[in-house]
């Protein structure tokens, strides 16, 4: 029976350890080729082992150092404060929703759920925007639109503190002499710091990641984020290296156009994996109680 249980561990182990060289390769593989010469790429593909190494695609982004350090700025500030209000509204709406006794709680219920399923298109939302909260060219318009409340987590939020929040306790808060906003700062908000950990982490990886917004709403570069930076170098290397008669053959010969995709998408990804070990107990965590009833 032990020797059994001792050949299922070694074969778990060695699943896991297949699954996380699966997960870590293509990072590898990223990084690798990022410092591999573009003539190299061309050549013999995208590799693990850079055949030619080359640090000019890293060179080309530090030459554009001023604007990506603002980029990264900007991105800090739009992620930490609109994952903070997302936060805050979503705890704010769901717990009275996740109440039986609270008046209307089916249709409102309805109401943010159907904002899943419908909403009114691009061009109607763009108008909203840009002529009745006028965050065209405001920080507000990374932090605003589509992202500050989402209804699947919303939903999400609610189901938890249903499952999980024992009614029993919160009645004998309110015994006790505790209003709601007692009672969810107290109580609610300590009981669920790993699904709000979770949430944190999700809406802030929203955040981080998003480029429309900034897309849609802004022209003025000094707004940029760290996504639309690295999407507009992109966009120019492009340009250049397609031959165009603007630009001389030599300067789109120079131009490391591969090798700066994987460069670019290095810078992009690197501070969230710096970040993720911290959050990562706790988001292991949310997801285990979130997916188990109590």
């Amino acid at each position: 029976m032990v020797e059994n249980n001792k050949v299922q561990q070694i074969m778990l182990n060695m699943i896991m350890i297949l699954l996380t060289f699966i997960c870590v390769m293509p990072f590898v593989l990223l990084v690798a080729s990022s410092l591999t010469s573009e003539k190299a790429l061309m050549v013999n593909g995208y590799n693990f082992f850079p055949k030619e190494f080359s640090a000019e695609s890293y060179k080309y982004l530090i030459s554009h150092g001023q604007a990506i350090l603002r980029g990264y700025g900007i991105t800090v500030l739009a992620t930490v404060a609109g994952t903070l209000c997302s936060i805050s509204i979503t705890l704010l709406l769901a717990y009275p929703l996740s109440r039986k006794e609270m008046i209307f709680r089916p249709l409102f219920s309805f109401i943010v759920f159907f904002t899943m399923l419908f909403n009114g298109g691009l061009v109607p939302t763009y108008l909203m925007y840009t002529g009745i909260f006028h965050i065209k060219n405001t920080l507000f318009a990374l932090i605003v639109p589509n992202l500050l409340m989402n209804a699947f987590f919303v939903i999400m939020m609610r189901s938890f503190f249903s499952s999980n929040i024992a009614d029993s306790l919160i009645e004998a808060a309110r015994i006790d002499g505790a209003g709601e906003y007692r009672i969810l700062w107290s109580i609610v908000i300590p009981l669920s710091k790993p699904m709000i950990t979770t949430l944190m982490l999700m809406v802030g990886l929203n955040y981080w990641n998003d480029w429309l917004n900034g897309l849609y709403y802004l022209t003025d570069p000094s707004l940029f984020s760290i996504q639309n930076i690295l999407n507009r170098m992109l966009s120019d290397i492009q340009f250049l290296s397609s031959g165009s008669s603007l630009v001389s053959n030599l300067s789109a010969a120079t131009l490391p156009s591969i090798g700066i995709r994987m460069a670019i998408a290095v810078i992009g990804i690197l501070p969230v994996l710096v970040l993720y070990p911290f959050f990562q107990k706790n988001f292991v965590k949310g997801i285990v109680i979130g997916g188990v009833k109590g």
